[in-house]
């Protein structure tokens, strides 16, 4: 079963910023930028329906836009990357990103307004996909650290930009606000296409530049098994159809699909919802909406970092797992029945729920044998798992409008968690798909 992308290579590591301090800046800004994003609009919507009308449809389609975004591009992103290089492709999806972000600030109505977030999650979706395989491409020996920079570096990205959005359009306009984002998009673009434009006249760099003195075998091995990993990631390389197959035939592969489709949901639910939510039920400023929403994100960076520790190396996913529910369950209790008691409480144990989001992306490692397969069980459960989150932003915007209250769009969350308990026991079996097959089929 082993540690998948867990299993580092150290011998042989070398210093990180050897021949690859570009690569080191690209890839903390790219990861930056892809969750700013997706968490700089909605503690700012009422500004922006201050301008132009604003529906609840329209809100629950742009929270529906990142996973529907996901779903699509991450199965195109490999085929433009076999075409035009793993670089080239990052570099058109941080320009998106950028272009999408930029113009979303002078979006003139919600149509423009939604139109320019599609443009947006288009350069993220290929950046989530194409994120990993940077890492692997240029990092091989660092894996373990560089996995925690970018995940943690998406956490921060989560939380930091609700926590400046209001008062930054409060003094400067939402469109200061919006359009900020766009600028750190726009600087990540500068590593990226500094390298391209060496490596035309260099060539491409190793993925592990070589130390000053010779390698003993072991590294040189070591250095071997590092560069073939790296030439295989998950998500840069095509599923094989055989195994894609298998895998709707497997219930451990559903379980992760629907672990990481809730913490997708609520993640989604969360950016689009919360500081409506906030205002509507627990009767606060939107500025302070703003901060809980900020503080709801912040409980991902311990998760980023405690999380994969309990999963690879005390094989806790069922303890993790049902804390991620509770805490998530106990939150809404508290948005139901004392939203006006103790609310950075309940957002705080809700901000938990999304536990499950690096709980999901390390099974995706370890319950796989190999590389291919790991491959195929990573595009299974993110195309079910996105495809289930994107139609609840816009499910809960339209109960709200029916009902002209929060209450069924929260139990709808309650059941989302509840829902998912069975999925979760699964996939905490600690087997491979591999095995999951040959228990029940024979021979994979």
């Amino acid at each position: 079963m082993g540690g998948g992308v867990a299993d580092l290579v150290t011998s042989g590591a070398q210093p990180l910023w050897r021949g690859r301090a570009l690569a080191l800046i690209g890839i903390v800004l790219v990861a930056f930028s892809l969750r700013s994003a997706v968490a700089s609009l909605s503690p700012v919507i009422d500004h922006v329906a201050e301008d132009f009308p604003v529906s609840s449809v329209v809100v629950g389609l742009i929270g529906a836009a990142p996973p529907v975004c996901f779903a699509v591009f991450g199965l195109l992103t490999p085929l433009f990357e076999r075409r035009f290089g793993l670089e080239r492709v990052a570099v058109v999806a941080i320009a998106l990103i950028a272009a999408g972000l930029l113009l979303r600030s002078l979006a003139v109505d919600s149509t423009s307004l939604l139109a320019a977030t599609a443009v947006v999650f288009a350069g993220v979706g290929s950046g989530n996909v194409l994120l990993p395989p940077l890492v692997k491409k240029y990092f091989p020996d660092r894996l373990g650290l560089m996995m925690t920079v970018y995940s943690t570096t998406m956490a921060v990205s989560t939380f930091v930009p609700p926590l400046v959005a209001v008062p930054l359009a409060d003094t400067a306009g939402w469109r200061v606000s919006l359009g900020l984002w766009g600028v750190f998009a726009a600087i990540a673009l500068v590593p990226w296409v500094t390298m391209l434009l060496a490596h035309r006249t260099t060539g491409p760099a190793a993925s592990v530049p070589a130390s000053g003195s010779a390698s003993t075998d072991a590294e040189a091995d070591a250095d071997a098994d590092a560069a073939s990993l790296a030439t295989g990631p998950i998500g840069t390389s095509p599923a094989n159809p055989r195994v894609f197959g298998r895998l709707w035939r497997l219930p451990l592969a559903w379980s992760i699909a629907l672990v990481f489709g809730a913490s997708s949901t609520v993640a989604y639910v969360s950016f689009s919802w919360l500081p409506t939510i906030m205002i509507d039920v627990g009767g606060v400023s939107p500025s302070n909406a703003g901060l809980l929403l900020s503080l709801f994100g912040l409980m991902g960076l311990p998760c980023s970092l405690i999380v994969p520790v309990l999963i690879v190396r005390f094989q806790a996913t069922r303890p993790v797992f049902f804390f991620a529910i509770t805490s998530g369950l106990i939150g809404l209790v508290g948005f139901l029945f004392f939203p006006t008691v103790g609310l950075p409480l309940w957002v705080v144990l809700f901000g938990l729920a999304p536990a499950l989001f690096p709980l999901a992306l390390v099974l995706l490692s370890i319950r796989a044998r190999t590389p291919e397969s790991a491959v195929a069980l990573s595009g299974f459960v993110q195309s079910i798992g996105y495809a289930v989150a994107a139609v609840f932003p816009l499910l809960i915007g339209l109960l709200h409008d029916v009902t002209d209250s929060w209450v069924i769009p929260l139990w709808v969350l309650v059941g989302v968690l509840i829902v998912v308990i069975p999925a979760g026991w699964v996939a905490g079996r600690r087997r491979t798909i591999e095995e999951d097959w040959e228990r029940r089929y024979g021979r994979w």
